[in-house]
């Protein structure tokens, strides 16, 4: 029998995805009752665990008791009738649905075939007054509640399934303060019920005001656990960085000119506050910041694909109003989405096409493609980018991630950009791929374009970046010169309030 002083214990956990190691022999152990912290950079590991916890993934090694029994969680069924129950930043809600039928979706009709919809609104409204939140109709849509009150009937659904272990996964990044505070009484009247609580978070500030205890992860493996009154922010953070950089990242010679963007004031009602920032021609400069921070969201808006509500735009010494995105593209603007397989790429599409989707003005005569010299163009522009493909004509899903991402390099190194924005320029590309890139990206500076990498990778902004700007809650909360520049200083600023 283990140690059933613990309503969990995840014992040397490992899981490897084809030639990647996700974990590395990972032990995390939580008491009744407890909200403890689960640590670590992107990257870290604690995706990849919670995965394993309710069922999503199976593990390599290792082993899991709750209450001091060994369990086998093969499946997310195996999870929920253990009383584990994950809430994720994407609620598992349905948006159609009333409040009542989303608390109590797998069990509408209890032990008979008609559904009894006295009981269940009457159900679904004591569940919610027992968690203090009384005032959301059982009989409204999910679909039209705030956030806020979707993320409690998710929690309320997650507790009529009598959750042991009740798993937070960013809980409050779509949340305001006054939200927030709400969410921290419910998880406290969780805690005193018995409801273990697994608390993932970057904010240092909601650790220290929420937490127990902690498990630090750092790329893949356990780095150190323990209460959380026994440490400090700074030792928190310690544990999580550290690495070195290595040759990964190409030395580069650019010249850094004139202005090529400026930003002043700019607002919009998605998550971008009073946002100003300039990058100069042959300049690197990064995004960094939390998941939610509004980094995109302030380059969807420059680019045109939202509505900025105010603030002002200046590109090339002349004021903008990108209306949506081919107006960007018209003055020199390029955009590199986040997402490449459905915002970067037509993956269904020829490799060809998607190469010069944002340049056809240069293989085109009178409105026609001249499909000769196209792929002459298309051939001579992949092999100086090391492209690996089969035939041009070949449809881009065919490709590897790296190869992918490069067709998406590819298209707007075409399109000939005063100022690129690459979104998470490296997401899903090995090792190798990752330095073809980051040669990429210094040749495109030294050809004098201005360069914005958004990255949630801190080695990536350190090692490629001449100056950085971190943002928290949709505003800028620092600004980082090259020689400041470490993954301290970037976390002590992404996790800045104001």
């Amino acid at each position: 029998m283990e140690n059933a002083q613990y309503r969990l214990e995840m014992k040397n956990i490992s899981k490897q995805f084809g030639g990647i190691r996700a974990l590395d022999d990972v032990s995390v152990q939580v008491r009744p009752g407890e909200i403890h912290a689960l640590i670590g950079e992107n990257g870290a590991g604690k995706s990849t665990l919670i995965k394993i916890l309710s069922g999503a993934y199976t593990r390599d090694t290792g082993k899991i008791c709750m209450d001091g029994q060994e369990v086998n969680i093969a499946s997310p069924l195996d999870a929920k009738n253990l009383g584990i129950a994950v809430i994720y930043q994407e609620f598992m809600l349905a948006p159609d649905l009333t409040v009542a039928e989303n608390i109590y979706i797998d069990k509408l009709a209890g032990k008979g075939k008609l559904i009894n919809w006295k009981k269940l609104k009457q159900d679904a409204k004591e569940r919610l007054e027992e968690l203090g939140f009384g005032n959301i109709s059982t009989m409204e849509k999910v679909g039209r509640l705030s956030v806020a009150h979707q993320q409690i009937v998710e929690i309320c659904k997650c507790l009529t399934r009598n959750a042991k272990i009740l798993i937070l996964d960013e809980p409050t990044a779509v949340l305001t303060v006054t939200e927030i505070e709400k969410l921290f009484s419910l998880i406290r009247l969780l805690k005193q019920k018995g409801v273990s609580i697994i608390f993932v978070s970057h904010h240092m500030n909601e650790i220290f005001e929420l937490c127990d205890s902690y498990t630090v992860l750092k790329d893949g493996k356990y780095v150190n656990n323990g209460m959380v009154q026994d440490v400090t922010t700074n030792d928190l953070i310690h544990m999580m960085i550290g690495r070195e950089l290595t040759q990964m990242f190409p030395k580069r010679n650019a010249k850094i000119g004139e202005v090529i963007l400026k930003v002043e004031n700019l607002k919009a009602e998605n998550k971008v506050d009073n946002v100003s920032f300039e990058v100069r021609s042959g300049e690197v400069l990064g995004f960094s910041g939390l998941v939610g921070s509004g980094r995109t969201e302030t380059m969807r808006v420059i680019f045109g694909v939202d509505k900025k509500t105010s603030g002002k735009i200046t590109f090339m010494g002349e004021e903008i109003q990108p209306r949506e995105p081919k107006d960007a593209v018209q003055k020199g603007l390029g955009y590199l989405s986040e997402n490449r397989k459905s915002l970067g790429l037509l993956i269904n599409q020829s490799i060809r096409m998607n190469t010069t989707l944002a340049s056809l003005n240069k293989v085109t005569n009178k409105g026609f493609i001249r499909h000769k010299y196209e792929k002459e163009y298309v051939k001579n522009l992949l092999s100086q980018m090391s492209t690996k493909y089969g035939d041009m004509d070949d449809k881009v899903n065919s490709l590897s991630g790296g190869n992918q991402q490069k067709i998406s390099f590819a298209k707007w190194i075409s399109a000939d950009c005063k100022c690129i924005v690459f979104d998470e320029p490296t997401r899903g590309v090995d090792v190798g791929a990752k330095v073809e890139i980051y040669e990429l990206i210094n040749r495109l500076a030294e050809q004098g374009v201005a360069v914005i990498i958004i990255s949630s990778e801190m080695t990536e902004i350190i090692g490629m970046c001449d100056r950085t700007v971190v943002m928290a809650r949709g505003r800028i909360t620092g600004e980082i010169g090259k020689e400041y520049l470490n993954e301290g200083t970037i976390i002590k600023f992404a996790m800045k309030e104001d």
